[in-house]
């Protein structure tokens, strides 16, 4: 007899069956059972740092930097054991409850959270080895490493989370370093606002992942990931009653630590922090944690009873993202800044793809864009270091001081704007592909504008790339000074992590080598995507020509290294001051939001807390002040009055005894004979 299934467990069982890559995977053993350690470590460290780091050796870098290299080496080992085997485990500790939910503590040791382990772990350990050369003689040198150090442990907690809760304690960690190290320099007041505006913006997209949560765990009765899911495979009523709700509101959430528009904002002012945060916030840690959250959820958002008429708005936000913020890159001076715009750009590639299905696509481009972009921020880091200027006016001609810099810079330029055989190449165009394939299956006005304006977006990466190489790097040097390569301890981790930028991509050739799909796939439940049997010529051939086209056009209009006055001549009338202005959403902010806020808002809130708010304790202490004041009277004039009157009746009466006793023996004599008369007569007379 065979068990009826639900229209939802019908179709995971279809999906399983349809899926290429057959899931067969065991719990990993003690490897997965101890992999608690990887959260543990990095986070007990944090807390050595602060209180013994000034009195180490090496002033907290080193127990900072064997945080990530244990966590590296650990993460390393469970990818070979997963590739091999396959893991799927799951532990926990039940802690407390909410009330009818417990509260427990956890790690999840799959596919997902394996690759997010190994990112976190090699790319950290190299950018805390680089930190070491950058940050060497800074003022609050233990501080930064204890701080760093909890931006990546963190990380840690909201990528092992087996439930919503832990996600959220982890996000939140984050969020609270990524605070304290964009303020870093605090003593200008423009990091602290950087830091300020980063924290805020992330406080308004977090309101809703907190009611999203809440939803899900309310409608699946869990907070429980694998009991949601459970609940699914169920057929939950409630759950498809409110899952769309649940899942936009879970969406707003991701879209806030993945700077999406609108919430995109706070990212490039990030870049006020040290160079080593900006390579890390932007690899492995913080903006990845939103794509993470909807990869975690990928299952919810697949099926139509639950979330997935969300994954239009997915799609949507995404490809608006990858290139409207992209344009942004075209007119920064600042190398940072060109490098953030161009983050939240390859973001809304990752999104992109999850809104359209690509779940694999969409995480293998998350995983290649780690190493290319931690590279070339750390490759700006070492020119900031040499020039002592982030404006690429000052720079120029470096290739000729800085070798390793340059060629390094360069590897991770090609991977990111997708030249053959680098690991953007093959990362970005599956993402193109997968969007083409929807649009083709599904031909929407959402999925084509995907299409669209994924192929626009690279264009406009590869140009935005062009400029900022031919800034930095050719030409006449503009700045004051000699400038000079960085020292070993920062080019090193250079070459590391170009050869990621080079190789990555090797991982995930369609039809060829699919390691990366193998690995990720491993999950408890099936994932709905297509797989394809073999590279997409056809769209490569259309993607490729348009970059080198860019390229083309990028390199000759910038590489001769205009003058000012050149430059300002290919600003077009409307497009560059719109961009300049970053399309106004900062004003719109500023002036509909802030300002608001700070003006009459903040007038009234001022009136009520001083005559309502501070109305009671100024009562309280008028009335104590007066009851004081009562009692120091009652007590000067009352009870120190009884004492003052004893104290001056019994010196009048010592007074009046002193006068008898004038130390006259003849006297005394006569006194007491006179006594004993008279006691002698009362006691006859009585």
């Amino acid at each position: 007899m065979v068990a009826a299934l639900t229209p939802v467990a019908t179709r995971l069982a279809l999906l399983a069956e349809e899926g290429s890559h057959e899931v067969n995977a065991g719990d990993g053993g003690w490897l997965a059972a101890w992999a608690w350690l990887i959260v543990v470590v990095p986070m007990v460290i944090t807390f050595l740092i602060v209180f013994f780091g000034k009195r180490s050796p090496l002033k907290g870098w080193g127990m900072a930097t064997f945080g990530m290299a244990f966590v590296a080496v650990y993460g390393t080992a469970l990818a070979w054991v997963n590739l091999q085997d396959g893991i799927l485990y799951e532990g926990s500790i039940e802690i407390g409850k909410i009330g009818e939910f417990p509260l427990q503590w956890g790690w999840v040791v799959d596919g997902l959270s394996i690759m997010m382990y190994f990112l976190v772990g090699v790319v950290g350990f190299l950018v805390f080895v680089y930190a070491n050369g950058y940050m060497k003689g800074d003022v609050r040198y233990t501080w930064f490493f204890a701080s760093f150090s909890l931006f990546a442990g963190g990380m840690l907690v909201l990528v092992s989370a087996p439930n919503l809760i832990q996600l959220i304690v982890g996000w939140e960690l984050v969020g609270v370093s990524s605070y304290l190290l964009i303020a870093h320099y605090w003593e200008d007041f423009d990091n602290v606002d950087a830091g300020n505006k980063a924290f805020m913006v992330n406080k308004v997209a977090d309101a809703g992942l907190f009611i999203g949560a809440i939803i899900m765990a309310l409608s699946a009765g869990s907070f429980q990931f694998s009991e949601i899911y459970e609940s699914m495979v169920g057929g939950n009523g409630t759950l498809a009653q409110f899952g769309f709700w649940a899942g936009l509101a879970l969406f707003i959430g991701a879209m806030g630590k993945s700077a999406q528009f609108p919430f995109h904002v706070w990212l490039p002012d990030a870049m006020a922090g040290p160079t080593p945060v900006s390579a890390l916030m932007h690899a492995a840690t913080m903006v990845t944690a939103g794509i993470y959250l909807v990869a975690r959820l990928f299952p919810f958002y697949q099926l139509p009873e639950y979330g997935a008429d969300v994954n239009g708005i997915i799609t949507i936000i995404g490809a608006i993202t990858l290139f409207f913020m992209g344009l942004l890159a075209l007119v920064q001076n600042d190398i940072k800044k060109v490098l953030a715009y161009s983050t939240v750009s390859q973001l809304g590639y990752m999104m992109a793809a999850m809104g359209v299905g690509a779940y694999t696509a969409g995480l293998f481009h998350l995983f290649t864009h780690a190493f290319f972009k931690s590279l070339l921020f750390l490759g700006a880091g070492s020119v900031i270091h040499a020039v002592h200027s982030n404006n690429m006016s000052d720079m120029g001609g470096l290739r000729k001081y800085m070798k390793w810099t340059f060629w390094t810079f360069m590897i991770g330029s090609a991977a990111l704007v997708g030249l053959f055989p680098f690991a953007g190449f093959w990362s970005k165009d599956e993402i193109i592909a997968s969007a083409y394939y929807n649009a083709s299956e599904d031909p929407t006005a959402a999925a084509w504008f995907m299409v669209v304006l994924s192929i626009a977006g690279a264009f406009i990466t590869a140009f935005y790339m062009a400029r900022a190489v031919s800034l930095t790097f050719f030409g006449t040097y503009a700045g004051h000074g000699e400038p000079h390569e960085s020292p070993r301890i920062m080019t090193v981790p250079l070459v590391g992590l170009a050869a990621g930028a080079a190789g990555a991509g090797l991982l995930n050739m369609p039809g060829l080598t699919e390691v990366f799909t193998d690995w990720v796939t491993v999950r408890a439940f099936p994932i709905m995507e297509h797989h394809f049997e073999a590279p997409s010529w056809g769209l490569i051939a259309i993607v490729t020509p348009v970059v080198l086209v860019a390229l083309g056009i990028g390199f000759s209009i910038y590489r001769p290294r205009p003058t000012q006055a050149e430059r300002d001549a290919f600003r077009l009338p409307v497009l560059y001051p719109l961009l300049d202005h970053k399309y106004y959403i900062d004003d719109l902010y500023m002036d509909g939001i802030v300002r608001p806020i700070m003006g009459p808002v903040a007038d009234g809130t001022l009136w009520v807390d001083e005559h309502v708010v501070d109305a009671v304790p100024n009562l309280a202490g008028g009335a104590a002040k007066h009851t004081a004041a009562a009692v120091n009277t009652f007590d000067q004039d009352a009870v120190d009055g009884v004492f003052n009157s004893l104290s001056s009746a019994t010196g009048a009466t010592g007074g009046f005894l002193r006068k008898a006793f004038t130390g006259r023996v003849q006297q005394y004599a006569a006194i007491s004979f006179a006594g004993v008369v008279i006691i002698a007569v009362l006691f006859m007379i009585f």
